[in-house]
């Protein structure tokens, strides 16, 4: 099936940059591009787009909004994939809150944009690794919220092993070789996790693991 993406970016130079990257790739189809947040909401619905490459400085309406009215639309909406630089820390941590399924430089190589794009579409979460050092570190410094520790009583003991794997940057596949069963059996742990704890993405679990005391710097 034809992944179809919204380019959204109040930088004429960045979508054209970004869309010759990725027009001539299979499976790939530019739908529609938006100048911002507003026009990215809109967009993403009306042209059905499966995924939205979304910065996060836009007139009228930034990133992260945008991302989570997209995202509250439930079960039909794009994913978000957050494309920024690496001085937009603050905004990292509130588009990763408001349900972005990932996060890349806007210095991404043409394979490891492709192949993000096609990891989120399949259902994985990702953060880039030289983000993913900087996001846990800035989780892993505070200290867990007692008001979220009552979050994880819907959690069967397996599924928070998961949930620890998940936080550490495991791989379904080397979660399932960490705990002796079979990557189906993770991706289904997965799943039942976020919807119990009602989130959208693999990486607002993450953040649910530190935020909890599930998980902390040096140890669980």
């Amino acid at each position: 099936m034809t992944i179809r993406l919204l380019l959204a970016d109040d930088q004429k130079v960045v979508r054209a940059g970004f869309r010759a990257l990725l027009e001539d790739e299979p499976g790939l189809e530019i739908v529609a591009e938006a100048r911002d947040g507003l026009e990215a909401v809109e967009l993403a619905t009306k042209y059905q787009a499966s995924i939205v490459l979304m910065d996060v400085r836009m007139p009228r309406l930034d990133g992260i909004e945008a991302t989570r009215r997209l995202t509250k639309a439930g079960t039909d909406s794009p994913d978000v994939i957050v494309v920024t630089t690496f001085d937009d820390d603050e905004y990292v941590y509130g588009a990763l809150r408001s349900g972005a399924a990932g996060f890349l430089l806007k210095d991404t190589p043409a394979e490891t944009l492709v192949n993000a794009i096609r990891a989120v579409d399949a259902g994985h979460g990702l953060i880039m690794p030289q983000v993913t050092r900087r996001v846990i570190s800035r989780f892993a410094a505070l200290s867990p919220d007692p008001g979220r520790t009552g979050d994880l009583d819907a959690l069967t003991p397996r599924e928070r092993d998961v949930l620890v794997q998940v936080a550490r940057g495991g791989s379904n596949a080397e979660i399932a070789r960490a705990l002796f069963v079979e990557e189906a059996t993770v991706k289904s742990h997965v799943s039942s996790i976020l919807l119990k704890l009602g989130l959208q993405s693999r990486v607002q679990a993450v953040i649910c693991a530190y935020e909890t005391g599930l998980v902390t710097a040096g140890g669980r």
